[in-house]
């Protein structure tokens, strides 16, 4: 068993759309992102109080879908043990040149194929003049565009096995699992994980298709409630598509909006200021189907596409 944090957090990850110009135009305009770059067919876009190069690389793709999710470790000494480790259960790839902004990536997959990487090495982000922070403890300038998104929350996945994604994450990279849904043959069909002091980093949730490597959703804080009601709203006027809420998650209490970006990727908001686990020995609270059932913490039902749609769409949903 690893030791807790040596990964320190989730870092960036890649998204795949088949509709880059108006997915940058939801990335910028919609979510408010700031671009830092480009290269080839990606575009490198930041939260606002993202402490490094960028938070999403967006690449132009023939389909919906994540790229490689990547990690922060907590010390090269810390990359290298868990490199070793994820060699030794099987499921590395190897080392990579990392994006711009990072160092050398060990680059593997969890068991459901997702590609992720583990980095050490990072550039710390320098504003330009123009988006110059006048507090020096922010990374950069409010954007006060859109949503203006402060951070990358958590990623969740669908996988074909909840069970052995969440064994890899837990006892290969030493995630803390903190809350979970357990059907009532005994099926685990979602794991929520944590590598900081956030209720959850990273999500494991039954993939219905019976596929493999597809996303459910990527999530992004904002401050408090009401910015993600006015990010309802705004919404609204940019005929961006609401799926559901704004609510309240019964699992990890997090208040939610769900919304589809032109690529087809769901993309979630939630409040920054949601619950932490500052326990060590923190056991996970498990949720029966019977619970489930009830639905969001307020009554509202999980509406029917939150189990059907995945990026990228299968055959039948192309």
């Amino acid at each position: 068993m690893p030791l807790r944090h040596e990964i320190a957090h989730l870092g960036n990850l890649e998204l795949y759309t088949p509709q880059p110009e108006r997915s940058l135009e939801f990335f910028t305009t919609f979510l408010g992102m700031t671009v830092n770059g480009a290269h080839g067919d990606s575009v490198f876009l930041r939260a606002w109080d993202d402490y490094e190069h960028h938070t999403v690389k967006l690449t132009a793709h023939r389909t919906s879908g994540i790229g490689r999710t990547t990690f922060r470790a907590s010390s090269q000494e810390a990359l290298d043990s868990r490199a070793r480790a994820i060699e030794d259960a099987g499921l590395g790839i190897g080392w990579r040149d990392g994006d711009s902004g990072y160092g050398p990536t060990y680059v593997f997959r969890d068991p459901d194929g997702h590609e992720l990487g583990l980095y050490w090495e990072s550039e710390p982000y320098e504003a330009p003049p123009e988006l110059r922070p006048a507090l020096k403890n922010q990374a950069q300038a409010y954007p006060a565009r859109g949503a203006s998104v402060r951070r990358l929350d958590h990623v969740n996945y669908l996988g074909a096995d909840v069970g052995r994604n969440r064994d890899f994450l837990r006892d290969v990279l030493g995630g803390l699992v903190t809350e979970e849904i357990v059907l009532e043959d005994g099926t685990t069909s979602g794991s929520w994980l944590t590598f900081t002091n956030k209720g959850y980093d990273a999500v494991y949730t039954e993939d219905w298709t019976g596929g493999n490597g597809r996303l459910h959703h990527i999530a992004f804080a904002l401050d408090t409630r009401e910015d993600i009601l006015r990010a309802a709203d705004i919404a609204l006027d940019q005929g961006v598509f609401i799926e559901t809420g704004p609510h309240k998650h019964a699992i990890q209490q997090t208040f939610f909006l769900y919304v589809y970006e032109p690529g087809g990727n769901r993309i979630e908001l939630v409040n920054a200021g949601a619950r932490l686990v500052l326990a060590p020995d923190r056991k996970p609270i498990t949720w029966s189907q019977e619970e489930r059932a009830k639905g969001q913490a307020w009554g509202l039902r999980t509406i029917e596409s939150f189990h059907t749609h995945g990026t990228p769409p299968t055959a039948d949903q192309a």
